[in-house]
């Protein structure tokens, strides 16, 4: 009876931990971890600011992404690019908002990335005083729907003026919008926002920084580090530290670059027969489909993308996005800069980076002197093959407008 009563503890524990992380709206944005996430707070500046961080991904490409409180001086809170609101996010909410007052301002910075607009609208139901102020031209596909079709309270949701000297946000904030960025099919846009208080610049996607360990979010669930860390379908990893820096860096190849140059992918046929003599053949394995094989070399290509930490912007924005419209990136970068900011938090990767101005300048220099004149930013032009290929489709095929920067 002992062992029975214990077992039904132990299973009691379990069961309402796996609820405190639930997000039942998965199927909307059907990402891993699916319909279980959870949240890691950490104080970044104390008393004043804090990220919060989830993970997701797709087949065990798994990074994290983060949302940011502000404590306001005014009393209450501001929260920056909110994710998904399951009862153990709200709760840790809850408890700052027990200290420095409710959450006041909601933002949503971005207009195309489906991965934060998906949690502004049940975000903001926890927090019915809260106003939510969103990037201006936002978008939906397939279709275009209104923002209250997609969740977002209609009375309290507002469009942030382009021009920020009608700043709704207070005089704590600046802002300033990148874009639109007109994509054919969609647009790109981003608010990058200014705490002038603790000198501290909110980005979402525009500039980061890869970290050599796995972030502390990625570990808390660390297989799919491991599954990444395979060498091949027929290798057995053990969890060990190296091998979960191994996954992690690996799997920053994959988000960065989808297939880059060190890495070979076995054909349909010989990858089905690796399967059937894989170690692991559970479900969680893909049941022993693992149809990537890395080249010696493959650390070269994540040393050159990390860059022992250094800022920069994404390849896929460096290829597909902001070369479309270089001057705008530009003359929004200059404005980013002129701000007295010494670190950046974006809403991916690295959680904090130690930065000025200057340095965030520096990781848009591809946009005015082509790649292989960048000898100190550069980055393996061999990487940037698949990426190319689709930009070459895409504006021959007119999906985009073509780039113009050459």
């Amino acid at each position: 009876m002992g062992e029975k009563h214990q077992h039904s503890i132990m299973q009691g524990q379990t069961d309402t931990r796996y609820q405190d992380w639930a997000w039942p709206l998965w199927p909307i944005v059907p990402l891993y971890p699916y319909g279980r996430r959870r949240t890691l707070r950490q104080e970044v500046v104390k008393d004043k600011i804090w990220t919060f961080e989830q993970s997701q991904g797709i087949l065990y490409v798994v990074v994290p992404i983060r949302m940011s409180a502000i404590a306001l001086e005014s009393g209450g809170l501001l929260i920056y690019a909110p994710v998904a609101p399951t009862p153990e996010c709200i709760r840790l909410v809850r408890e700052l908002e027990a200290q420095h007052g409710e959450v006041q301002a909601i933002v949503l910075p971005t207009i195309s990335g489906i991965e934060h607009k998906v949690f502004v609208g049940p975000f903001a139901r926890h927090f019915p005083q809260a106003q939510v102020y969103v990037a201006p031209h936002q978008w939906s596909f397939p279709v275009n729907l209104p923002l209250s079709w997609l969740g977002f309270p209609r009375k309290r949701t507002h469009i942030l003026p382009a021009d920020s000297r009608q700043n709704p946000l207070g005089d704590e904030f600046d802002y300033a919008i990148l874009g639109p960025i007109e994509l054919g099919p969609g647009r790109f846009a981003e608010v990058a926002l200014f705490h002038k208080r603790s000198r501290t610049l909110f980005v979402t996607d525009s500039v980061l920084a890869i970290p050599p360990e796995p972030p502390e979010i990625i570990q808390l669930e660390p297989y799919p580090l491991l599954f990444h860390a395979k060498d091949d379908a027929l290798h057995k990893v053990l969890d060990s530290p190296e091998n979960r820096r191994k996954g992690w860096q690996r799997i920053s190849l994959f988000a960065f670059y989808f297939s880059p140059s060190t890495l070979n992918v076995a054909n349909l046929f010989q990858s089905i027969r690796d399967a059937f003599a894989a170690p692991d053949r559970s479900k969680q394995a893909y049941f022993g489909w693992f149809p990537f094989q890395w080249q010696d070399n493959w650390q070269q290509s994540f040393h050159a993308l990390s860059r022992q930490g250094r800022l920069f912007v994404a390849p896929i924005l460096q290829t597909l996005i902001l070369n479309r419209a270089p001057q705008a990136t530009l003359d929004w970068v200059n404005r980013v800069q002129q701000w007295n900011f010494q670190q950046i938090i974006p809403c991916h990767m690295q959680a904090v980076i130690q930065a000025d101005g200057e340095q965030f300048r520096q990781a848009f220099a591809f946009l005015e002197k082509p790649q292989s004149t960048l000898e100190g930013n550069r980055l393996p032009e061999a990487d940037f093959q698949l990426l190319q290929t689709l930009n070459r489709a895409l504006t021959q095929t007119r999906i985009v407008p073509p780039a113009k920067l050459d």
